[in-house]
């Protein structure tokens, strides 16, 4: 195998890659060994028809395109590796010859990774956030945790009411016919949860067990049956129950079931310095998502197209990963909401785009700082990882191979450039103050605080200090 690299513009490379005429003369020979039992010619039992004879009846090209795809992935890979090239996208491949008795080339366009021009990245401005804790937000935490612990009993004497879960019969009829989809028994309908169509809901309001209610509905323009979008519908109703959450009271007692604490005042204690961590969290986030932005709006890089388009690609993999998981296949997902695989990727494009700037500046400042991650800081994350995978931190490093673990390294890295850049960036007054009151000691000492990842940092000495 030969390689030419040809370097074209906006960071985009040109691989010709030639491989000899007997290695294509391998892979024909492989690919009619493969598909000979499949071809029939008047004469031969099939499997036994000589391949000049296939070559003659169907054109000596019939067995190129196999060959091509059998040859191409090994030579492209070996290409790669001797180009040196830092290669983040797929190759739009070309094959620009293939004959039998001649070499078989072709070529490969790639995107390369861009090199970037830092701009100023220590001492960026962002403005300081002191967080703010209100008493509301503390009850609405203990509410829904209330909520989680309310037990549901049966309502007698009373009409339905918003919040009750009314348990019914219906049967749903269009154009004066029943419907399919539209009957059901013995139903847990949640009154004000909208989980029906229209004012299905609040026409059942004031009814009591035992009657039957006719409900009057309209289906929407949008709505996923053809056959019933924008129709008006009724719904004969019969009430067979009424439900209700009692919630628990909101007493010592709640607190010792819900919590290791003993009191109720200890209790909230706890929920608001919760909270409070959690904001201090999200603020972080946020101050190290603008120092970031900044950072990337002083610096200068040409990212090509098909790095973007790869990120996309993956963040789309992703994405319909995660709904997978939920039990929504990706195909249902683009029916229900109406998308295209094309316009989720246009969606996806500039959060895409902005996850490229936000790595290529980092791993710059990673290399402007000399940040380097110890083996006690990759064993480390190794054992973090077991721990949520459920497996053994010996048999996860068995699956990983060395450029994984260079790849934890770099990540790690990253992670500490990310600490670098907010921990040298100037804060400016924060226009709002805080309210949360200093939290018990008890309740203090309950908060996880996040491990430091162990780095070393060596920060090139300045020009005059070497002189």
């Amino acid at each position: 195998m030969s390689l030419q690299v040809e370097n074209l513009e906006k960071n985009m490379a040109k691989l010709t890659i030639t491989v000899s005429a007997e290695e294509l003369e391998k892979a024909i020979q492989g690919a009619y060994m493969k598909q000979k039992g499949k071809i029939s010619v008047p004469g031969f039992r099939k499997g036994k028809v000589p391949r000049n004879m296939i070559e003659k009846m169907y054109g000596a090209g019939i067995f190129y395109e196999d060959a091509a795809n059998a040859l191409i992935p090994n030579a492209y890979e070996k290409a790669v590796e001797e180009s040196g090239l830092d290669i983040v996208s797929q190759p739009d491949i070309n094959v620009t010859q293939i004959e039998k008795g001649k070499e078989f080339i072709f070529t490969a366009e790639v995107a390369v990774k861009p090199e970037v021009t830092l701009g100023e990245y220590k001492g960026i401005k962002v403005e300081a956030v002191n967080v703010e804790v209100t008493d509301e937000e503390v009850e609405e935490s203990i509410g829904q945790e209330r909520e989680k612990n309310a037990r549901t009993v049966t309502v007698e004497g009373r009409p339905i009411q918003d919040g009750d879960t009314a348990v019914i019969d219906y049967e749903g009829f269009a154009d004066g016919n029943a419907f399919e989809g539209g009957k059901g028994e013995n139903h847990p309908l949640v009154i004000g949860s909208h989980s029906f169509i229209d004012t299905f809901e609040e026409q059942l309001i004031g009814k009591s067990v035992g009657e039957d209610v006719e409900v009057n509905v309209t289906f929407p323009k949008e709505y996923h049956s053809k056959d019933l979008a924008g129709k008006e519908a009724t719904f004969n109703v019969k009430i067979k129950e009424i439900k209700t959450k009692e919630l628990p009271e909101l007493d010592d007692d709640f607190a010792q079931d819900v919590s290791e604490f003993d009191t109720l005042d200890e209790y909230k204690a706890d929920i608001k310095a919760k909270i409070i961590a959690r904001k201090e969290s999200e603020a972080q986030g946020k101050k190290e998502d603008e120092i970031i932005e900044k950072i990337i709006e002083g610096s200068t890089m040409d990212i090509p197209d098909p790095m973007i388009e790869t990120q996309v690609s993956r963040m789309v993999d992703d994405f319909a990963m995660r709904i997978q998981q939920q039990g929504i296949p990706m195909e249902q997902y683009l029916q229900l909401t109406g998308m295209t695989t094309d316009a989720l990727k246009e969606q996806m494009r500039p959060d895409a785009l902005k996850r490229i700037q936000s790595r290529l500046v980092l791993e710059a400042i990673v290399k402007a700082e000399n940040i380097e991650v110890s083996e006690d800081a990759v064993e480390e994350e190794i054992e973090n990882m077991a721990k949520m995978y459920q497996m053994e931190a010996d048999k996860l490093k068995e699956y990983m191979g060395e450029a994984e673990k260079e790849q934890m390294k770099m990540d790690l890295a990253i992670r500490e450039a990310v600490t670098f850049v907010r921990e040298a960036a100037k804060e400016t007054k924060a226009t709002k103050k805080t309210t949360a009151k200093k939290t018990t000691k008890k309740a203090a000492d309950k908060e996880d605080t996040p491990k430091k990842t162990t780095a070393k940092r060596t920060t090139k000495k300045k020009d005059a200090e070497a002189e």
